[in-house]
């Protein structure tokens, strides 16, 4: 929270919404904020063919910046993806090819729109890639006319690098570079689209104070920055992770059926807050729901479920989504809404159904479905799976053609023979 209340109402809301942990010069950040229009981006790497709820926040962000009549920057980061952030990483990312950068982005690309409105209005949001000016660059040049305004002591001082160094893990003179890229980034979106705000999370803030600082130094610009709290649970875990892996964004990689129950399953203590941060409710609405004690909660966990999720994937979706779960809790029911994962039919046949379990996303690994067996928590068409080295039979296939695989009562999974 500030000393002193803001005035503009993109500020004001992230505030209020849980989203603001740091500003650079937040009082003229504001001042700016409530008399013209601002452009301000965030940078997302092309790492893997979708971005992970971990990344929900800063979407947000972008989204309550044009809710607010301003206009937002996607920077997709081609570019900076052949190098490798080292923010929060203990080890270096694995190098991508310049055709798995290209596909990773094009794959990405889907989920903004979404949650942005894009086009050539003054608040429409555009998308760029830094590979447009990072690629072109010559390496003597670069050294001299960017390089000299870093210093290394500043530079040992960072969090990404320092606390490699600490722990001795290696960091590559690659990664080392990283700093450098992102905060020409700044300076360069500032040439090209008079952008002056860099958003990000906690994480990022060494990163966007060197491209202020660039900026000044090289473009006697005046350039901001802001941040949000990195996200984790009430109970300290992770924001974006489950036992099978990552929540993904896009439908292809984890299901607007999965995407429900991930939101479903959230924490009792995380309801309000969640609201707040991942959707476009209004914050009476939210404060009647936070309020809701015992078995009243779930009902608010179910409208944070399916808010959510009709942001990420569509209201069709999402109301899909929350009908089908209905339908497996309340009416025990094989529903063809569920996740299907799809098998050859003679691959099928005498496959052992901790295989299965893994094979179809159900568990992470074979020993966890086995571990579930051994728990009693496995079930084939609502029946306990007892014995941990049970096949499939033909007698499992349902009257729809499928099976229906199951782990307590909120996980499922149609296995459909092909």
């Amino acid at each position: 929270m500030t000393d002193t209340p803001f005035r503009s109402d993109f500020l004001r809301t992230i505030e209020a919404r849980g989203a603001y942990q740091n500003c650079t010069e937040p009082e003229a950040l504001d001042a700016l904020l409530g008399n013209v229009r601002v452009t301000a981006y965030i940078g997302f790497d092309c790492t893997a063919p979708s971005l992970h709820i971990g990344s929900l926040v800063q979407i947000m962000t972008l989204r309550r910046f044009q809710q607010a009549g301003h206009k937002p920057i996607v920077l997709m980061g081609s570019g900076t993806t052949k190098v490798g952030d080292p923010s929060g990483k203990d080890e270096s990312r694995q190098l991508l090819s310049t055709e798995q950068i290209e596909a990773n982005k094009k794959s990405i690309l889907r989920i903004f729109e979404r949650f942005l409105t894009f086009g050539d209005g003054p608040t429409d949001a555009v998308m760029v890639d830094n590979a447009e000016w990072l690629d072109k660059l010559e390496y003597i040049p670069f050294l001299r006319d960017i390089g000299r305004h870093f210093t290394i002591n500043k530079m040992l001082t960072m969090d990404s690098v320092k606390l490699r160094l600490e722990r001795d893990q290696s960091l590559s003179f690659l990664e080392f570079n990283y700093m450098i890229l992102q905060a020409y980034d700044f300076m360069e979106l500032y040439r090209r689209y008079g952008c002056r705000l860099q958003c990000g999370g906690s994480d990022q803030w060494g990163n966007i104070v060197n491209g202020i600082d660039l900026g000044r130094r090289v473009a006697d610009a005046q350039l901001f920055g802001l941040t949000s709290p990195l996200m984790t649970t009430a109970s300290g875990a992770k924001m974006g992770k489950t036992a099978a892996g990552a929540v993904w964004l896009n439908a292809d990689m984890f299901s607007p059926y999965d995407y429900w129950q991930y939101w479903r399953n959230t924490e009792d203590r995380d309801v309000g807050r969640f609201l707040r941060l991942f959707t476009d409710m209004p914050s009476d609405e939210i404060a009647r729901l936070e309020a809701l004690q015992g078995a009243e909660l779930n009902q608010a966990k179910k409208v944070l479920a399916t808010e959510t999720t009709a942001l990420a994937h569509g209201r069709t979706a999402a109301e899909q989504a929350a009908e089908t779960a209905r339908r497996t809790f309340e009416e025990g029911a094989i529903d063809e809404g569920l996740p299907t994962y799809e098998i050859a039919a003679e691959k099928l046949k005498g496959l052992a159904l901790t295989s299965l379990a893994q094979m179809s996303g159900l568990t992470a690994s074979a020993s966890e479905a086995r571990r579930h067996i051994e728990g009693g928590g496995l079930r084939v068409n609502d029946v306990a799976v007892k014995d941990v080295k049970a096949v499939v039979g033909a007698s499992d296939i349902t009257g729809k053609g499928v099976i229906k695989l199951s782990i307590g009562k909120k996980k499922h999974i149609l296995v459909k023979p092909v």
